[in-house]
């Protein structure tokens, strides 16, 4: 891939939109299959540090601050200083540490190399969200779902890899991951090249009325945006049952082996590889609302049959589940991105991160309450979850209102 390629006149713009998004969802793959590795390797850093559990907790406290808290931020500052080729230098912070975690002599120094690989996936996120957006032609959904596929890959990869290669040859070999990131540097400063000129573009054009872009005022979009928080709470918290506990519950109830669990598990994965694919472009055909309306509240009649069917209907109820949920993600967030056309980069880091973070803290309060209950609790529990996409039927119809304007 050659900068002047990528780069090219406007004339192509349709081409030059799928290379950018084959590109920055690649990037994506790189950036969560790397990310990934920490809690991949969590046993092999308690046995080499000797940490206690509590530790284990600030280690992910401190990627989680890094990786979510900060992502808002990121985004609010570069929706009004952007900066083309951050998206690099959000990766270069990865690739250090990387080197850093590989040779980390003592735990504060491992505490501050997870601190720089989170950081590096706060800095990619919103920019990379915003450049799919540029790309996308008028199809957002589908340019959001084509990027966010490649991060839903590479958080799948990350753990296997570890599987193959880190925990055989030790802390050391995570070192020749940063090949991947240096991989993802050389990507996204080409992709910084084309996002320069379509920015000098988009400059020059600023005082043209947007036609993606309906006026709704600040009360209106307050309201809209607590419920789509509510709706990713909901979301993200019922899948953290699934991909942190999924094999224990199946093994727990039906007896069945670590192998098998673990197929059933992929089965989920793989519907939700597909539902990430579907959700953008058919929020694009018959609007957004209704994607969201239906993936969220529509997949609560499966949720709630799953704790009480048996082993050969788990595998096909958990495959819906995990597309029907998984759809969902690229409508929120373009959804978000219309209601605030001036905070793209903003509105990206507030969901990713959020999605991050309800992921953690889910995972964390589901085991306390596995521990406490048990896991047969959790999923009866959980499969409550989705009957908070009700609230989606408060959700103003963005095209409507465009209409009126």
């Amino acid at each position: 891939m050659k900068v002047g390629t990528i780069a090219a006149p406007v004339a192509g713009a349709e081409k030059i939109g799928l290379k950018i998004l084959v590109a920055i969802s690649f990037s994506h793959f790189l950036n969560d299959m790397l990310q990934s590795l920490i809690p991949a390797i969590y046993p092999q850093l308690k046995s080499v540090f000797s940490l206690n559990y509590s530790q284990i907790g600030m280690i992910t406290l401190t990627y989680q601050i890094t990786a979510s808290l900060l992502q808002p931020a990121v985004g609010l500052y570069t929706d009004h200083h952007p900066k083309p080729y951050s998206l690099a230098t959000g990766m270069g912070c990865t690739l250090i540490g990387l080197l850093l975690l590989s040779t980390a002599p003592t735990y504060a120094l491992l505490l501050a190399a997870v601190g720089l690989v989170g950081l590096g996936s706060s800095i990619f996120h919103p920019e990379s969200s915003r450049v799919a957006r540029m790309a996308s032609a008028g199809q957002y959904g589908l340019a959001q779902s084509i990027f966010q596929v490649g991060g839903n890959a590479g958080t799948a990869t990350g753990p296997l890899l570890a599987a193959l290669i880190v925990i055989p040859l030790g802390r050391h070999s995570i070192a020749w991951f940063s090949l991947a990131a240096l991989l993802g540097i050389l990507v996204l400063w080409q992709v910084g090249g084309w996002y320069k000129l379509r920015q000098l573009q988009e400059n020059r054009q600023k005082m043209a009325p947007a036609a993606d872009r309906p006026a709704i005022s600040f009360g209106k979009v307050a309201w809209p945006i607590l419920i789509l928080l509510a709706l990713i709470f909901s979301k993200f918290f019922y899948l953290a049952s699934l991909n942190s506990y999924f094999i224990f519950y199946l093994i727990h109830k039906f007896h069945i082996s670590v192998f098998s669990a673990q197929m059933h598990l992929f089965v989920f994965l793989f519907g939700a590889a597909i539902g990430t694919i579907m959700g953008g472009p058919i929020g694009d055909r018959v609007g957004r609302k209704r994607v969201i309306w239906g993936s969220i509240l529509g997949v609560a009649p499966f949720t709630l049959m799953l704790p009480y069917v048996n082993l050969l209907w788990t595998g096909p109820l958990t495959f819906i589940i995990g597309l029907m949920l998984a759809s969902a993600f690229p409508a929120i967030l373009v959804y978000a991105q219309e209601l605030l056309p001036g905070k793209i980069g903003m509105v990206s880091g507030l969901f990713f991160g959020l999605a991050f973070g309800m992921a953690g803290i889910g995972a964390a309060v589901l085991g306390k309450l596995a521990d406490i209950r048990g896991i047969d609790y959790v999923y009866h529990l959980c499969s409550f979850l989705p009957l908070i996409g009700l609230l989606a039927a408060f959700l103003p119809d963005i095209r409507r209102i465009a209409r009126k304007m």
